[in-house]
């Protein structure tokens, strides 16, 4: 054990206290804010347990769930937060978030927790909040219940292209068949269709304190270097703000060269660093 010892398990009576510490850097917060706006601190709700840091003044705090997420951690608080995890065992898929904490994490939790499938280092966090600098593209619109079928094989192949493993699991599919199906019923998933196939896919994967963060863009290979992701990915920025976000963001890999330079045209810059292990 490493004998920290700060770190506790949140509950309802914390819930100011977490907004305060989500506030501090909405960007870097809006995946585990998203999970709050939905849930709340329950547990059941938010899809896993809540740490904090920092006694009765929160300093930060970590979701603990499918996904291991710090949020404002110094060096000793991931030390905290490792105990804790430690403690439990691993039950995430993947640890994300900041760069830095990520590193710490994963420093003290790979010797017990054993290889990661794969490693992202570096991983630009990106935002914007004006219209897009290219012409969105008209065609991209919501999706409704009716696209599901055609839009379900481009989801799939998003998401084995981008997470290297395929979303269907032992349940055959039918936790990320919900998972579609959730985002078509609450406004959040974008789609290009032409002849009869999906050419361009975006997700609202995250939305909370005024910001929206885009996950999922995916581009038909078979159309790619035309510019519809670009335009695309425009039209969904200037959907959101329409709709009220005050910032759009996203994080794309450092090896994506083709996909950083489309976000910087649309008027993306880099705000931070994120970091994902995948196991």
């Amino acid at each position: 054990m490493l004998g920290i010892g700060q770190a506790r398990v949140l509950g309802a009576a914390d819930s100011r206290a977490v907004r305060r510490v989500l506030a501090i850097d909405p960007v870097e917060s809006v995946l585990v804010g998203s999970r709050m706006t939905d849930g709340g601190i329950d547990p059941r709700q938010l899809g896993g347990k809540l740490w904090g840091f920092g006694g009765m003044h929160l300093e930060s705090i970590c979701l603990s769930g499918a996904n291991l997420i710090p949020i404002q951690a110094g060096r000793t608080a991931v030390r905290s937060y490792a105990e804790l995890a430690l403690q439990e065992g691993r039950r995430c898929s993947s640890i994300v978030g900041d760069s830095s904490a990520v590193h710490q994490l994963w420093d003290i939790l790979e010797e017990h927790w054993g290889l990661a499938r794969a490693i992202r280092w570096h991983q630009p966090l990106m935002s914007t909040a004006q219209p897009s600098l290219v012409t969105p593209d008209p065609g991209v619109r919501l999706a409704t219940s009716a696209d599901f079928a055609v839009l379900f094989p481009a989801a799939v192949a998003m998401f084995n292209e981008e997470i290297g493993i395929s979303p269907m699991g032992a349940d055959g599919g039918a936790s990320y068949r919900r998972r579609v199906h959730e985002l078509i019923e609450q406004q959040r998933c974008y789609l290009r269709i032409d002849d009869g196939r999906v050419s361009f896919k975006a997700e609202l994967g995250a939305v909370a304190g005024g910001v929206t963060q885009i996950q999922g863009v995916w581009v038909d290979p078979a159309l790619r270097g035309q510019g519809l992701g670009r335009r695309g990915t425009g039209a969904v920025v200037d959907h959101s703000l329409q709709r009220g976000a005050s910032v759009v963001s996203l994080y794309v890999n450092d090896f994506n060269v083709a996909a950083q330079k489309a976000y910087t045209a649309i008027g993306f810059r880099t705000v931070g660093e994120f970091a994902s292990v995948l196991f």
